[in-house]
């Protein structure tokens, strides 16, 4: 059976919560017997692979504009599955969802998955959340089937769009194998459980600048932690610009964008985690710092809500004051390692059912969900 992953920035070693999940996901489904391309941005690539552990990668020309580039870059795609003749296209995301239809008029069948209602972060303007807006109902209307990866999506478009067949699949994350290096992390100037870390895109709707604040506020700083924050920016901007200037004023460890050994360490080695997001789908960061056994603060907003957590893990969205007691609290009782239940959240178990899903889909002569 032939798969087609359109949507995505492209894999491995791109930073973004769908490209992590995509990097996990289709070599497991190449392992299950799925013939899948991927179709990548050649402007986030510079490694001219044609194929990563079995998904066959294609480089489809794209401008590195963020308000078009992900509009551009499905078209091309979706055009490209029809000659490859390809049995399911799956698109990645709300914002690529807007071609679907194109898809489906081309007589492919198309599954989406909805990550999150994009059009809530704040980077977007009025045109572009219409765009984005637009991209999600056309992806939930049209689809043949919709993933959701947690259950707040899946509430948004039984309200929004009366979907009452949506199927829940979780993001995922690997157990990982601790470092027990620490050359990395010294290089940083950082002392093994003496810090605190996060990671992602610097973006406002991360809630960077409130952490930095908060950090600035609180005891850390007397009690000989530091911060650190793994990331960078996929367009650099007036806010990217101003979280750097902000994060070097405050003595923040930035490490920029960083995966493999480097990222071991640092998480292997940090002794607490803090994820002051505006806006989440399921966050794959999250899962990470929990299989890292770490001790965590989440702002409160209804994706970072797993049951997981309790009570004490988080703050209130937005309010560093909040952020800042938080701190101070966890850092003087501090639990790391902690353990979680994360069987729900098994890679290898999420692969299986994609499969299940195509399957289905592929036996269905439908051409309506």
């Amino acid at each position: 059976m032939k798969i087609a992953v359109i949507g995505t920035r492209g894999i491995p070693n791109i930073q973004g919560g769908v490209e992590t999940h995509c990097e996990e996901l289709y070599p497991r489904l190449v392992k299950l017997g799925f013939d899948v391309t991927l179709m990548r941005r050649k402007c986030y690539t510079n490694d001219n692979l044609l194929e990563y552990k079995g998904v066959k990668l294609i480089d489809l020309y794209t401008p590195r504009k963020k308000s078009f580039e992900a509009i551009i870059h499905t078209t091309l795609a979706v055009f490209k599955a029809r000659r490859l003749g390809t049995d399911i296209v799956h698109c990645h995301a709300i914002g690529p969802s807007i071609v679907i239809p194109l898809a489906r008029l081309l007589g492919m069948k198309v599954i989406m998955t909805h990550h999150g209602p994009d059009y809530d972060r704040q980077k977007w303007g009025k045109l572009a959340k219409f765009i984005l807006k637009t991209g999600e109902r056309m992806g939930v209307r049209y689809s043949n089937r919709v993933i959701v990866i947690s259950n707040v999506i899946n509430n948004i478009i039984k309200t929004k769009y009366n979907r009452q067949d949506a199927i829940l699949v979780f993001n995922g994350v690997n157990t990982p194998v601790k470092s027990t290096n620490t050359d990395y992390i010294k290089q940083l100037g950082l002392s093994p459980q003496k810090y605190i870390v996060t990671l992602g895109r610097f973006v406002q709707e991360k809630g960077f600048h409130d952490l930095i604040a908060a950090f600035e506020k609180s005891d850390a700083a007397r009690l000989g932690f530091k911060l650190a924050i793994a990331g960078d920016a996929d367009h650099e901007d007036e806010y990217s610009t101003h979280l750097k200037s902000m994060a070097h004023r405050a003595g923040v460890t930035l490490t920029g964008f960083i995966k493999g050994e480097k990222l071991n360490q640092l998480m292997s080695n940090a002794a607490l985690f803090v994820l002051p997001s505006y806006h989440e789908g399921l966050p794959i960061a999250l899962l990470e710092a929990m299989s890292y056994n770490l001790d965590v603060i989440v702002s409160n907003i209804p994706a970072n809500t797993i049951e997981e957590l309790n009570k004490n893990d988080f703050f209130k969205t937005g309010d560093t004051d909040s952020l800042t007691n938080a701190l101070n609290r966890k850092l003087q009782f501090l639990s790391t390692p902690r353990t979680y239940d994360l069987s729900r959240y098994s890679w290898d178990n999420i692969a299986l059912q994609i499969a299940d899903i195509y399957k289905s889909m592929h036996k269905s002569t439908s051409t309506t969900y």
